[in-house]
């Protein structure tokens, strides 16, 4: 399947968001944009009484709330997976049936050697963040299911992985969801989709209080209605690619995913409210990040360097995190330009460790199983 630029260069962007906002709180202490006192609370640092103060204030509302907001990025990779997944298999399944084995033993290459490759690289390397021992706990993460104890392993030693355990719980239930799709139609799919997804967020916030682990990811379902969004749309764009960029593309899907991210605190607002917060959340992300990426498209330059760290948006994610939190300790209350600076520096570099460190694992793979390349993307 050819790759879409406009898509490698959203995630692209969406994890260079997800490093920065990593290193961001690690530095820095700032108010949430989801909270309902957001702005009094960052102009009671400079007021209004003033151009300068007002210019101030203005600043630092959208600063905070760029930096404060990378974690939705996750809920756009959410989608984007479920949308590059139904697409390629959609592709394949009009050539010939999916032997749904070999789906799976193409998802086990895809995912677990790089995997197993950052707990490597984190053992080994200096400049991480060792905030728990390296105990018997490894093993599990090695394994994925990092929902196993979940208070003890689902953070463990690089809390981004949580990501992975998520990701292996809806690939597994992949095939199911897909032969539903076709049988069903996409929106009854997605409705369905919708009902399972949501009312497992209700049993998990209202009825069993569970820890807030298991709908972060802890219980893959709980994320099903990013994912089966995203196979929606990767259905609809195979069907309709040119209408489907044209409004995502356009500025039309940017405007709207600014104007919906003014209702995203209602969904922070309470426990009933934030079942919803995280589809709603993904969604604007998904609609800003990818508005923002059919401009950056424009620019070549740009596009290619944004666009390969978007290809390789997976080893990056795998690695960062620890590095940033060890660098960020050491930076407690550096001046905002010097953080500003450091920042452009740490993202050049970590992104273009995960990018070398995700090649390697490639071509390592390749020298033993051929050709990756025919495997379906990620």
């Amino acid at each position: 399947m050819k790759r879409l630029l406009w898509l490698d260069i959203a995630k692209g962007l969406a994890i260079l968001w997800v490093v920065y906002f990593h290193f961001f709180t690690t530095v820095r202490e700032a108010p949430s944009p989801m909270s309902g006192n957001f702005v009094s609370e960052v102009a009671g640092e400079h007021g209004w009484d003033n151009a300068a103060a007002a210019l101030t204030t203005c600043g630092k509302l959208v600063w905070y709330a760029i930096s404060q907001c990378g974690f939705h990025a996750v809920g756009l990779f959410i989608i984007v997976s479920g949308w590059s997944l139904a697409a390629a298999t959609a592709r394949r399944a009009a050539k010939a049936p999916i032997a749904w084995g070999e789906w799976y033993r193409s998802r086990f290459v895809r995912l677990f050697p790089m995997y197993w490759l950052a707990h490597l690289v984190y053992v080994v390397s200096p400049f991480v963040a060792r905030l728990e021992p390296v105990d018997s706990r490894i093993f599990i993460s090695l394994s994925g299911l990092r929902m196993i104890d979940i208070q003890m392993n689902f953070m463990y030693l690089n809390a981004a992985w949580w990501y992975f355990a998520m990701l292996i719980q809806l690939y597994f239930i992949f095939p199911i969801l897909f032969v539903t799709m076709r049988k069903i139609g996409l929106l009854g799919f997605l409705l369905l989709a919708f009902a399972v997804g949501f009312g497992m967020r209700y049993m998990l916030l209202e009825v069993w209080q569970s820890n807030g682990s298991w709908i972060l990811g802890g219980n893959g379902i709980s994320r099903l209605p990013e994912f089966a969004l995203g196979m929606v749309l990767g259905m609809l764009h195979l069907a309709d690619p040119a209408r489907i960029e044209r409004w995502l593309l356009g500025g039309a899907g940017l405007v709207a995913g600014l104007g919906l991210y003014f209702v995203a605190p209602f969904f922070y607002s309470g426990v009933t409210p934030y079942i919803w917060a995280d589809l709603w959340t993904g969604a604007c992300c998904f609609l800003c990040v990818v508005g923002v990426s059919g401009l950056l498209e424009k620019w070549s330059f740009v596009a290619k360097w944004i666009g390969l760290v978007g290809a390789f948006s997976y080893g990056v994610y795998l690695v960062h995190q620890p590095y940033v939190i060890w660098l960020g300790l050491q930076l407690r209350d550096v001046h905002a330009w010097t953080f500003l600076g450091i920042v452009v520096v740490v993202l050049i570099v970590l992104s273009t460790w995960g990018i070398l460190l995700e090649k390697f694992a490639n071509a390592a793979l390749e020298r033993v199983l051929g050709d990756t390349k025919k495997l379906p993307t990620r």
